[in-house]
């Protein structure tokens, strides 16, 4: 079980997800496509298509993970709820799998039982001559999604729930002030704030641009940013570290960039001054603040005030708070010494290595053209791919060991040893023979949803990779007894084990938009079933038409 090339592949794309997470490249795509939405609907349609898209060329959880915060910040912006985006999210992801190979976990494990039952002793012989390429499943999964979207766009205003989110209060919220800088020749340069998204971001506001020795103040979207400007912001902790990850935007200070650390390696530190720090009455520039501590001042908060300087020549007084980017051992360090009363690093502050994005892309685009158009096994390029983010620094070894969601890996395997035992055990054909007792009246079609309801039946008691597993034994000898062609049949079992909507914990996705905003289950069953009942329509109909044909 634990040799199966799916199992393998699926930890190798873990891998190249974490190199277009580390790199935001994907954020190169999405936000000129995003925008601002100002209703329900608008924003379902902008957000659903490259959602989609994007699920069907890598793994959907990292997506989402993506679109989460996007999401956030346009409900922060607009109003909307986020209960009318984020069940739309998770499942426009989950249908955009359904259309390639390498887009769901469970795609990838039928394609591995194929390749496991053919090279065995004993292989099947309705498998001889069943290849499952990069869009053999695209034939289904295309109009499945297509429908799919459609039921979303037309349901969802009427059948989810309507939760808002508290907006940040910035008259009581601690505010720092930070200062960065325009990248000359990036994406922002030459642009005007509202088109660089630098308008009405949620828990920070641009307050000045310092331009050739010039204070630009009370600054309208119109303004065209230029390189080198200055802008000064004031925000919560969290937002200035969200301003950290635009791309075209670096903090002020060249002091980021002589640290000992390497940036990929650095957090990001909360630090209040102690009046017996050594700094105090001096200016970060004067006290040598980078030399002293190899830590680097971000941003500056002080109770009441709003400091316009630069950052370098901000003051230092007791109770000052700071955002400082450092090396991971400052706080253990500053525990120890009385310049600081607390110091604690920043959730999700990890800088982003931008100019790896357009490498990150490139090595996705690689592989799908290599799986595409030449005979690479999946396998094979999964590898090359996730050993390739990691030679180019996309990621950082530790990094792709750490993106590895091994408890998934492990439940397959355990899943993919269950299978075997029931096919080895004699149970999937005494189960096959139940279900084509049942369904064998009404022919082919019926044949096909049984395989499916019995599949989407395993998906709700124990998980989409154990459905696929338990299920593809069923459909090998329902093939061998019915003398059908084996590749519309294993293209049912990855649909039906993957297009599971009316279960939270069914799917990753689905239990990471669940914790977030509320949800109960409740809301899953009546917005997803009629969903679970339209895909299911749609793949038997496909399918026994494509059984009839050949």
């Amino acid at each position: 079980a634990w040799a199966n090339e799916g199992l393998i592949t699926l930890g190798g794309l873990f891998v190249l997800a974490e190199g277009l997470t580390r790199t935001r490249a994907r954020s190169m795509l999405t936000k000129p496509i995003l925008g601002e939405p100002r209703s329900v609907f608008s924003a379902q349609s902008r957000m659903m298509p490259p959602v989609a898209a994007l699920s069907a060329v890598m793994n959907n959880t990292p997506i989402v993970a993506m679109f989460m915060p996007v999401i956030g910040d346009w409900c922060k912006k607009t109003g909307l709820a986020p209960s009318k985006l984020l069940i739309p999210l998770s499942y426009a992801a989950l249908l955009g799998g359904t259309c390639t190979l390498i887009g769901t976990s469970t795609n990838l494990i039928v394609h591995g039982l194929v390749l496991a039952e053919q090279k065995a002793a004993t292989a099947a012989p309705v498998l001889e001559g069943v290849t499952l390429g990069m869009f053999t499943i695209t034939l289904v999964g295309l109009p499945a999604t297509l429908a799919g979207l459609a039921y979303i766009l037309l349901a969802s205003r009427a059948l989810l729930p309507e939760h808002r989110d508290t907006p940040i209060n910035m008259e009581n919220a601690r505010r720092f002030t930070v200062e960065m800088l325009v990248t000359p020749g990036s994406a922002i340069d030459g642009v005007s704030i509202g088109r660089a998204g630098l308008r009405h971001l949620p828990g920070v506001f641009l307050a000045a641009i310092e331009r050739d020795g010039e204070r630009l103040v009370a600054v309208g979207p119109e303004q065209i940013l230029h390189g080198n400007d200055r802008l000064i912001f004031f925000g919560v902790a969290e937002s200035v570290v969200d301003l950290q990850n635009i791309r075209g935007l670096v903090p002020a200070t060249d002091q980021v960039f002589k640290l000992n650390e390497p940036r990929p390696n650095r957090v990001m530190v909360e630090a209040v001054v102690s009046d017996t720090c050594p700094l105090v009455g001096k200016t970060i520039r004067e006290g040598r603040f980078r030399t002293v501590y190899d830590a680097v001042v971000i941003a500056v908060h002080r109770a009441g005030e709003h400091l316009y300087q630069k950052i370098g020549d901000i003051r230092l007084q007791p109770g000052d708070t700071l955002l400082i980017e450092t090396h991971p051992r400052f706080v253990e360090q500053q525990r120890a010494s009385r310049d600081f009363y607390l110091a604690s690093t920043v959730a999700g502050a990890q800088p982003v290595r931008h100019e790896y994005a357009l490498a990150a892309l490139s090595v996705m685009l690689l592989l799908i053209l290599a799986l595409t158009f030449t005979p690479m096994p999946l396998l094979n390029g999964a590898l090359l791919a996730s050993g390739a983010m990691v030679l180019i620094g996309c990621c950082t070894a530790g990094e792709a060991r750490s993106a590895i969601d091994w408890r998934v890996l492990l439940a397959v395997g355990a899943a993919i040893g269950i299978g075997k035992a029931m096919a080895s055990s004699g149970a999937a054909e005494s189960i096959t023979s139940a279900m084509l007792g049942l369904f064998e009246p009404a022919g082919v079609v019926g044949i096909v949803a049984g395989i499916y309801l019995l599949t989407m039946i395993f998906n709700m008691m124990i998980g989409n990779a154990g459905a696929a597993v338990l299920a593809f034994p069923i459909a090998l000898v329902a093939a061998g007894q019915q003398d059908l062609a084996c590749t519309p049949l294993a293209v049912t079992i990855m649909m039906a084990s993957s297009a599971e909507f009316a279960n939270p914990v069914s799917y990753q996705t689905h239990l990471m938009v669940y914790n977030a905003d509320g949800y109960r289950i409740s809301d899953y069953v009546k917005f997803g079933l009629p969903l679970n009942f339209i895909v299911m329509a749609v793949t038997v109909a496909i399918c026994a038409a494509w059984l009839n044909a050949g």
